[in-house]
């Protein structure tokens, strides 16, 4: 015996909460087994029948799809128009709005919100000449809406053009069934210890390698600079990284990059979570782990200018946990808690070669005395926005104090002791 497809989405939710066993009675009064309630299947769409009319020609009209984030600084919307060229840039696009109402953005009485494309890109998904078009979102008075990081942060990298800071962003995220569970995740257990899931190869070691592999490929297509992918320590958790970007870049990029997964995700009808503990227990968060350096840093005895960014770092730590998670730190007090291949929220530490550390500095970095440094605490959610702007800022322009600062959620006082396995202090 099979239910019949509910017709709103309450009434599923409701089936879902009420109906959780397995079994029904017949028609007889005997208990019958439920067949499985698969919602993938039942709510995916045949894609073959929508290829038969993307394939159709557009003759001289182009989509430009309009992406931008919302109210909550770590979702994406999206909507098309059409238009009778082919952009070639930004600029050549024009403004266009959308019911902030809808998105947390603006009231309903005063709701529409202008969106300022930025950045254009190749649409993998409609192919030919039609463009993703990522956005600024704009108030009435054409000032940033408080989501709106991408200005302040485009400010401090003209600020900070001449050392020429360069940015790779790893991004975590974990696959999830439409049913919030884990994908490829037993029903009713969980598969066995982390361990041999990490750049992990078999049915038994890794789960969504077709997902990965298409979202990598619909990145090249769209002209993301993505420079690998990989899977990780937690089963149906994946990797990818983007860079190196310099400036302004690496944030248009990352958000990029983001919108093509959950698109993507959502042609398999599957979930690309961001969140940074989604699984509770002994299971590895997700971070979005930000390499960086300057021309100096990259340059032969460029050690020393590394060292000093660290240190530089380690007097604000507080203020970059703030800027490291669209809650203030809220998000990563669940993931970085000193296990599981992160430092303690608390305690700022750095270490060669170190994934229980702040900041690692790579091994070669410290054979060639020269490189980058991979900064671990920004969230998988974080606003790369944010992020850079935060990290250029603090050790590029000697910013002392930056505008936010990290209160811990419960009574415990952050411990302001910075750890150094180098000198051990």
């Amino acid at each position: 015996m099979s239910l019949p497809i509910p017709s709103r989405a309450p009434l599923l939710q409701h089936i879902l909460h009420v109906i959780p066993t397995s079994f029904f009675l017949s028609a007889s009064g005997c208990t019958q087994p439920l067949m499985p309630f698969n919602l993938r299947d039942q709510f995916q769409t045949d894609k073959t029948v929508a290829e038969r009319f993307l394939s159709l020609p557009q003759g001289n009209s182009v989509q430009a799809k309009y992406i931008w984030i919302d109210g909550s600084g770590e979702h994406l919307r999206c909507k098309t128009r059409t238009v009778d060229f082919v952009p070639k840039k930004p600029d050549d696009l024009p403004m266009w709005n959308f019911d902030g109402s809808s998105t947390g953005q603006a009231k309903g009485e005063d709701s529409d919100v202008f969106l300022k494309p930025v950045a254009i890109f190749n649409d993998p998904f409609r192919r030919g000449d039609n463009k993703l078009v990522l956005c600024e979102t704009l108030t009435n008075k054409l000032l940033p809406t408080d989501t709106n990081l991408r200005r302040r942060c485009m400010h401090t990298m003209d600020q900070a053009k001449g050392v020429h800071p360069w940015f790779g962003m790893e991004q975590e995220y974990t696959l999830l069934d439409v049913d919030g569970h884990p994908f490829g995740w037993p029903k009713n257990g969980f598969p066995g210890p982390q361990g041999p899931y990490y750049c992990g190869v078999g049915t038994n070691r890794v789960y969504g390698r077709d997902i990965v592999e298409a979202h990598y490929r619909a990145c090249i297509y769209a002209g993301i600079k993505i420079s690998g992918t990989n899977a990780e320590v937690m089963p149906g958790q994946w990797e990818f990284q983007v860079g190196p970007c310099e400036g302004i870049e690496m944030g248009d990029q990352l958000w990029m990059a983001r919108f093509l997964l959950h698109h993507v995700a959502e042609e398999f009808g599957v979930i690309a979570s961001l969140d940074p503990k989604p699984i509770q227990g002994d299971w590895n968060g997700a971070g979005c782990h930000t390499n960086f350096s300057t021309e100096k840093m990259r340059k032969p005895g460029g050690y020393g200018e590394i060292i000093s960014a660290i240190e530089k770092l380690s007097h604000a730590h507080r203020e970059h946990i703030a800027y490291y998670d669209p809650t203030g730190g809220r998000d990563n007090e669940r993931r970085l808690t000193g296990q599981h291949e992160t430092a303690s929220i608390g305690q700022f530490s750095y270490g060669v070669a170190s994934r229980g550390s702040s900041i690692r500095i790579p091994r070669q970095t410290e054979v060639d005395q020269f490189g980058y440094f991979e900064d671990r605490r920004p969230s998988s959610n974080c606003d790369p926005y944010s992020v850079t702007d935060a990290i250029v800022r603090t050790c590029c322009l000697d910013v002392k104090k930056l505008s936010r600062s990290y209160t811990p959620h419960d009574a415990a006082q952050v411990r302001s002791k910075v750890h150094d396995p180098l000198n051990g202090r």
